[in-house]
């Protein structure tokens, strides 16, 4: 760790350190994620989906940010390089050999969710450390997963 005046204990630090960089492991995951689906999207709803997917991938960028620099206020070290992410990412493997819409619709809801599944468990844990400043960073970006969780999904047909 390195020094800092910041008057959250050293322990707690170090604990919210790591929970911030199994978190940026999977943000930087998802932004590729969601840019691979940008990239190879095809059908009738392409271009609303291209954008969308862009527009998530952007958002998705300073989440990224946001999480590695709390990360260096609390004394740790951001570790955001790909290689890192791809090791330490809690998300599945996107699928390489989809093109239909419908399919990344699928792909990127399914990764949306359980970022958003990580980051709701991170607001808690956040809280139960000691660090109410990250988990006030967790809760907003669990505002966001979800608001482009929903908007992902709002393209999937109806099964009911």
């Amino acid at each position: 760790m390195n020094p800092t005046r910041n008057d959250l204990s050293k322990p707690v630090r170090k604990k919210i350190v790591a929970l911030l960089n199994a978190r940026l492991a999977d943000a930087i995951d998802l932004t590729y994620q969601v840019k691979q689906a940008h990239w190879n999207v095809k059908g009738p709803n392409f271009i609303g989906l291209h954008k969308l997917f862009d527009e998530i991938h952007g958002e998705v960028e300073a989440v990224i940010d946001d999480i590695a620099e709390r990360a260096v206020q609390l004394g740790g070290t951001a570790l955001g390089t790909v290689r890192i992410a791809a090791k330490a990412s809690s998300l599945k493997e996107y699928p390489h050999d989809i093109s239909d819409g419908s399919a990344h619709v699928a792909a990127v809801s399914d990764a949306l969710a359980k970022f958003g599944k990580a980051v709701r468990a991170a607001i808690e844990e956040s809280d139960k450390i000691g660090d109410k400043d990250a988990a006030d960073l967790f809760t907003g970006i669990s505002r966001t997963v979800d608001k482009y969780l929903w908007f992902v999904e709002s393209h999937e047909i109806s099964k009911s």
